[in-house]
């Protein structure tokens, strides 16, 4: 049944699709147009079909530290909120015998979904241990100097499960390479204040009144689907009390997206409702929220990424400290993407810093936070020296294990001199703590 109505929808979405004149920008559009999946912003599984080529460092200078901040891998939904909206509403349609063949195929295919999902709400997903056992293995892989013997791995992770999961696995596969390895393990609330710092005053200037204005304007263009309306009930007027078009299509689609990380990947197909045009609609909303509440927006006074300063400086000392070592290892930490998107934005890899009024441009300029935070995202600091006595420590960042560019100079891109990003970053930090104390005042 639920493949005949994959096939009844996919015609209709052909119909559908070919009577349309596009006039939606040809990036992003079109990585989705070749995969339904890039749509789902912070769902979005882990690229690692990708093999990235690494750039050799400048002669005599071997790896020996990685610091690395890591988003949990894959997971169910957390909170059973985008389920139960549109399977409640698609309930009370039921009820008055408002269903079409296809909203009753739906309405059972919702009901699949939560009995798999449930008590496994915000559960890491097998998935999500596989992609951190092979993000070690790549890993060790790669830069092997970093840990051989006994170099030593302090691992940290914040006090949610699936990221205590996520950090299990890595560690997993790191013991399984090198059963020598010195590892610390910990995730305690000790270390919330920079794994997953909170911001009161940061968190409450998100969604100024203009913020959600503009916000709102930026998607009343995009949020309404009468054409989902008419696949799914015999008469869309007659349930307008009871379906709420616009949370429908945006909860129906949000269920579909995320199936891509749970056991349900290959047997559901809620995303085959959806046009291309319309999942790149919500792409384009989710990408502004994104932008508005953990990026650098202008809108909402551009600040939003210092949420991440204690991070940071916490990177930089720990850096310091183990720079001055002559062992080999890494620091490890096991967090969320509510913390790696502005950690990216503060640091301004690949551009991520850049700042705007205007949300139609970060399509265009490439500001898409689906390729910061999929799951078990993260960003890896590879240190480098010719001996334990080299003064010139050199690094390179990498973003979801391809190599990064950061807003400062260097003659030898993509690795930076670590003095000058010290002094770079330090400075930024202590401009906004002065900033920020002058206000108070």
């Amino acid at each position: 049944m639920i493949r005949e109505w994959a096939v009844r929808v996919l015609t209709a979405l052909l119909a559908y699709h070919l009577s349309l004149s596009t006039c939606f920008s040809q990036s992003a559009f079109e990585f989705i147009s070749r995969n339904r999946n890039f749509s789902a912003s912070n769902y979005c599984i882990y690229p690692d079909s990708v093999q990235p080529t690494m750039t050799p460092p400048p002669a005599g200078k071997r790896p020996f530290y990685i610091s690395h901040y890591g988003r949990h891998g894959s997971r169910y939904l957390s909170n059973r909120k985008a389920y139960d909206i549109p399977y409640r509403m698609l309930c009370r349609a039921d009820s008055l015998d408002e269903l079409t063949p296809i909203g009753q195929d739906v309405l059972h295919e919702m009901r699949i979904i939560i009995s798999d999902s449930e008590g496994r709400w915000g559960d890491l997903s097998s998935l999500g241990k596989l992609q951190h056992r092979r993000i070690a293995q790549r890993m060790m892989e790669r830069f092997p100097e970093v840990f051989q013997d006994k170099a030593y791995v302090d691992a940290k992770s914040t006090v949610v499960n699936r990221c205590i999961l996520s950090m299990g696995s890595f560690l997993q596969q790191m013991a399984q390479m090198n059963p020598s390895l010195q590892v610390k393990m910990q995730a305690s609330a000790k270390d919330m204040w920079y794994m997953n710092h909170q911001d009161k005053e940061l968190r409450d200037s998100m969604m100024t009144s203009r913020s959600q204005q503009l916000y709102r304007a930026f998607c009343s263009t995009r949020e309404r689907n009468p054409r989902l309306m008419e696949l799914l009930f015999v008469d869309p007027d007659s349930v307008k009390d009871v379906v709420d078009e616009v949370w429908l299509n945006y909860y129906l689609l949000k269920a579909g997206l995320i199936q891509q990380n749970t056991n349900m990947h290959d047997k559901t197909y809620l995303i085959d409702l959806f046009t291309f045009e319309e999942i790149h609609q919500f792409w384009q909303m989710e990408n502004a929220y994104w932008y508005f509440t953990y990026g650098p927006s202008l809108i909402n006074g551009g600040e939003q990424p210092y949420t991440q300063r204690c991070l940071l400086r916490k990177i930089i000392e720990e850096a310091d400290s183990c720079i001055r070592l002559p062992q080999t290892g890494a620091s490890l930490r096991f967090g969320h993407e509510t913390v790696l998107l502005p950690l990216t934005c503060l640091l301004g890899l690949n551009g991520f810093d850049y700042q705007t009024e205007n949300l139609e441009e970060l399509e265009e300029k490439g500001w898409w936070a689906c390729l910061v935070f999929p799951m078990a995202s993260n960003v890896q600091f590879v240190f480098y020296r010719s001996d334990v006595n080299d003064d010139d420590v050199i690094f390179k960042v990498l973003l979801n294990e391809q190599e990064a560019s950061l807003p400062l100079p260097t003659e030898m891109a993509p690795y930076y001199h670590w003095k000058d990003f010290r002094e770079f970053y330090l400075k930024k930090l202590e401009t906004y703590d002065a900033l920020r104390a002058t206000r108070k005042k």
